[in-house]
């Protein structure tokens, strides 16, 4: 088979497009491009439709996923059946990471909330990475550690603060993390409202409350100025 023969361009192609996905990743993107190739080889791409489930809670958990386009919403359920949104995945995120470590199913369900493109690696190849290359092995506990900062903060707004506060707190860290007054929010409200413990109604009333107060200018369903980052911070 040669380098111009339609199955091999194909493979090179799919390779490129894996080497893309990787290199967003924070745990893999301080790689050299001969590392990169590397676990390129051994990615495998997934594809979801809006709607689609990329596991669900009681799964078997064994590979690392990473979202090269399209966004992921991770989320539980209650007894009652109310969801509970624990976090919206994005272009370099990854989840799955759990297994990395240990047998386990996934105690959460993880949807395309839009069409999705996905890289997954399975957990021995991970292991034998984190072998290979400790740095990787700190990055990912890094990130350990930023998410679990991530979930005690939001139980313990969920449980102790009132909607206003955790709205408040919420845009402001978007400004933050987007460098720009001018934010666009990265779920729909329905599963803005599910992450900050409220109701779509309850929601929408608050943002037009901080409307008329001066304090923020909503410019659509997600599109958000943000006029007084300290009065959101104080609410």
């Amino acid at each position: 088979m040669t380098q111009n023969d339609p199955c091999c361009s194909a493979v090179t192609t799919q390779r490129g497009l894996h080497r893309l996905c990787i290199s967003i990743v924070p745990i893999f993107n301080h790689l050299d491009h001969e590392d990169m190739e590397k676990i390129a080889k051994v990615t495998a791409p997934i594809t979801l439709k809006k709607g689609e489930h990329l596991f669900r809670a009681g799964d078997s958990s064994h590979s690392l996923y990473i979202i090269h386009l399209g966004k992921i919403k991770v989320y539980r359920l209650a007894e009652n059946g109310k969801e509970q949104v624990i976090r919206i995945l994005t272009p370099g995120d990854f989840t799955g990471e759990l297994s990395l470590f240990t047998d386990l199913v996934h105690d959460t369900y993880a949807v395309a909330t839009e069409a999705t493109d996905i890289c997954r690696i399975q957990r021995t190849q991970v292991q034998d990475m984190l072998v290979a290359y400790p740095a990787i092995a700190l990055k990912v506990l890094q990130e350990f550690s930023t998410r679990l900062d991530q979930s005690e903060m939001q139980t313990t707004q969920l449980g102790t603060e009132s909607i206003e506060t955790r709205l408040g707190f919420y845009l402001a860290q978007q400004m933050e993390e987007n460098h720009s007054s001018v934010i666009q929010l990265p779920m729909a409200r329905k599963d803005l409202a599910s992450f900050l413990g409220t109701t779509p109604e309850t929601l929408s009333r608050k943002l037009a409350v901080f409307e008329s107060n001066g304090w923020i200018a909503q410019e659509g369903q997600r599109r958000i100025a943000i006029l007084n980052m300290d009065a959101l911070l104080l609410v």
